[in-house]
């Protein structure tokens, strides 16, 4: 089908004319804390796992309102809701894991599994940052560029150099081998795709509730 739709920069200028420097804000934050931008993402997840992307989550305890941020799940998961300070209206497609977000080190028991899919200088180095007794530490998920958004973390994988077992588990000879395979060797194909996902991630919307949505003023409180 054809169409003559046309791209246009000032679409949102009134309806949000702080829309085109939501970027240099998301930048901003990064740049002051690298956590920043995996924590978004992060954030994203929790909030469209339940009821779909409605920014929900960013909602304060009120007495007319439940917020999903005190949840169980995502009590002590999801942070960075302050980086988020404009009107939702502006911004509620910004809240959009990956792999520069730091796990505590309870979640590493792979390093002390000594499984035959996971390199042993690699358990060596791990050891010595994540005892086994457990504590608060945080251990980037990749040691070559743990505050750089890229394919590493898949050729981790390849190398059996994967920190958690729910990541390695990718590259274990099943039916994501050749996935990991094509993102280990082509950059440009992962980021991509990565988009792409998020894109199609952040569409997702709850059926009971799509057709009486609002645009909150602000993201924390209802109109």
């Amino acid at each position: 089908m054809l169409t003559n739709a046309q791209v246009t920069s000032t679409f949102y200028d009134n309806t949000c004319p702080n829309a085109l420097t939501i970027r240099t804000s998301i930048r901003q934050a990064v740049s002051s804390e690298c956590r920043m931008a995996a924590s978004l993402i992060h954030l994203h997840f929790h909030d469209c796992f339940v009821q779909g992307c409605d920014a929900s989550i960013l909602l304060d305890v009120a007495a007319t309102a439940m917020s999903e941020r005190t949840a169980l799940p995502n009590a002590r998961s999801a942070r960075d809701q302050k980086a988020i300070t404009l009107p939702c209206v502006c911004n509620i497609e910004i809240k959009h894991r990956y792999t520069q977000e730091m796990p505590h080190i309870g979640y590493c028991n792979r390093i002390y599994s000594n499984g035959s899919n996971i390199d042993a200088s690699f358990t060596s180095t791990r050891r010595r940052t994540c005892p086994a007794a457990g504590n608060r530490n945080l251990a980037p998920l990749d040691l070559v560029t743990p505050n750089s958004f890229d394919n590493n973390y898949f050729k981790n994988l390849i190398q059996k150099k994967g920190l958690l077992e729910s990541d390695q588990v990718l590259f274990n000879g099943g039916s994501t081998d050749s996935i990991v395979s094509e993102y280990s060797t082509n950059p440009a194909t992962f980021k991509a795709d990565f988009a792409a996902a998020m894109i199609k991630y952040g569409n997702i919307i709850d059926s009971t509730t799509s057709k009486n949505g609002v645009e909150r003023r602000i993201c924390s409180a209802l109109n």
